[in-house]
């Protein structure tokens, strides 16, 4: 399945259930881009271990620094006007 259908099932379903929920989430929206990243089978238990702590790891460091440094590492081009809106 191209990773495009995935990315599209996912928003088009969490969409449609996210304006179902009464907790206020009416003004949700997926930005317009997306990134896909894969994962070594070995890195998974320090990926998960990441997931788990993420919201402590991203007092220290914000989301767009982050991504920013991990495309940079890996030597990976972009564009700022197209992943943050």
């Amino acid at each position: 399945m191209a990773v495009s259908k995935v990315v599209e099932d996912v928003k088009k379903s969490s969409s449609k259930w996210i304006k179902t929920e009464p907790a206020g989430v009416g003004d949700f929206a997926w930005q317009n881009g997306y990134g896909v990243f894969s994962v070594s089978y070995s890195n998974l238990e320090a990926v998960r271990d990441y997931l788990v702590s993420q919201h402590e790891h991203h007092r220290k460091r914000t989301f767009q620094e982050e991504l920013r440094t991990l495309l940079e590492k890996h030597g990976l081009d972009y564009d700022e006007r197209y992943i943050w809106d």
